[in-house]
């Protein structure tokens, strides 16, 4: 990319009246090895179980066919030939949209009768040039499907939602005929002039709470909004275990103190030996936020100092059981992760030496050796919530 940003991509979402299951489907994929990232929104007819299998399998579709470079109308085509069709609308069982990111930063958006996807540029509307492709196919001839093509700049949004956002509200006295894509538009104006860095969770959340609202807190369809934010990178270190050689203290102590960003320290061993070189004195804390992990302690320079192994084994379970209903607590796990899904390039420093107390057989057979557990929480930071990291082992 021209420019260094990070990309911030977040869906929310609220199911049709009581339903457990949304029948809108968002997915995200990134190919590390392409550099490419690809995001779809699919909405399943109606609501409820069978919207949702529906939708799970038009945005599998969608991942998948865009993952092996096919064209547009080809993408469209094998989509809408694998879906049923109403019998009696002659209406498709799912809607689409499709946002591809490249690494040379250029943004493809695809869009089958989905509310328009909405760019903004800043505070303002960027409305690039839509084209039409007709389809062929015999079975959908005369299909549209729209499409775009845009290089972002740093602070570009890109926002799209399913119909439940913009019929929010279908026959009230406020809205008749729906809050309308208008009024969307608007709403979103509003936030970044409100927010000008206002996150892609937050506003998501927002427009979601808004078509909420508008259907008095009972959502007449169920209500997706996706948000894709280039913005300056939030970073964030976490240095945990002292190095292999101790001759290497100084340097790796060094490294954690240079870094721009929030920092992070896992395991007393790795808390005093960066007090020692940094000559700060650690402030311990008495108060039990989580009775399966010590208390948290605080020194000049580090935002967070934990417990070691068990603190990130914890990590890594609860990054996996993480959604956006989960509910997050205020013990020294938590806040770790709360961290980490605030910031987008994570940087692991990791010392190598062998703990001997994590020896002890007697010990869970779940606690992990340090290495192990940091590779399972890059792998999930990446995989499931697309984040940037690194890995440096001393």
């Amino acid at each position: 990319m021209d420019e260094k940003f990070f990309i911030e991509i977040n869906c929310q979402q609220k199911s049709h009246g009581d339903a457990r299951v949304c029948g809108d489907v968002f997915l995200s994929r990134r190919i590390k090895e392409e550099g490419r990232i690809i995001v779809t929104l699919s909405d399943g007819m109606g609501h409820g179980i069978k919207a949702n299998i529906l939708g799970t399998l038009t945005a599998t579709l969608a991942v998948n066919f865009t993952q092996e470079h096919k064209s547009v109308p080809k993408i469209a085509e094998i989509i809408m030939e694998t879906l049923p069709v109403d019998s009696v609308k002659h209406m498709n069982y799912s809607t689409f949209t499709i946002a591809e990111i490249d690494v040379e930063g250029e943004v493809r958006i695809l869009e089958y009768e989905n509310p328009k996807t909405l760019m903004f540029r800043g505070a303002r509307l960027h409305e690039p040039e839509w084209n039409c492709v007709f389809l062929e196919g015999e079975k959908h001839s005369g299909r549209e499907i729209l499409t775009t093509n845009f290089k972002p700049q740093k602070e570009d949004r890109i926002v799209f939602c399913s119909d439940g956002v913009t019929q929010s509200g279908l026959g009230s006295d406020k809205y008749p005929v729906g809050w309308g894509i208008n009024n969307l538009e608007k709403f979103i104006l509003d936030a970044i002039e409100d927010e000008h860095d206002i996150s892609a969770v937050k506003l998501a959340s927002k427009v979601v709470n808004k078509a909420n609202m508008n259907d008095n807190l009972h959502p007449i369809d169920d209500i997706s909004c996706g948000v894709i934010y280039f913005r300056e990178p939030r970073k964030l270190m976490i240095c945990t275990g002292p190095p292999q050689d101790p001759s290497n203290d100084a340097h790796f102590c060094d490294i954690f103190r240079q870094f721009d960003g929030i920092k992070i320290i896992c395991g007393a061993t790795t808390g005093d030996m960066v007090a020692r070189e940094w000559k700060e004195e650690i402030q311990d804390t008495n108060i039990m936020l989580d009775p399966d992990l010590p208390p948290v302690s605080h020194m000049p320079g580090v935002d967070l100092i934990t417990e070691g192994i068990l603190t990130l084994s914890k990590v890594s379970e609860l990054l996996k059981k993480f959604h956006n209903n989960y509910k997050l607590g205020k013990g020294p796990a938590d806040e770790i992760i709360k961290m980490l899904l605030e910031c987008d390039e994570i940087h692991f420093l990791v010392g190598t030496n062998i703990n001997i107390a994590h020896q002890d057989p007697t010990l869970p057979v779940e606690l992990e050796l340090r290495r192990t557990v940091v590779h399972r929480i890059t792998r999930t930071l990446e995989e499931k919530f697309l984040k940037e990291v690194t890995m440096e082992f001393f």
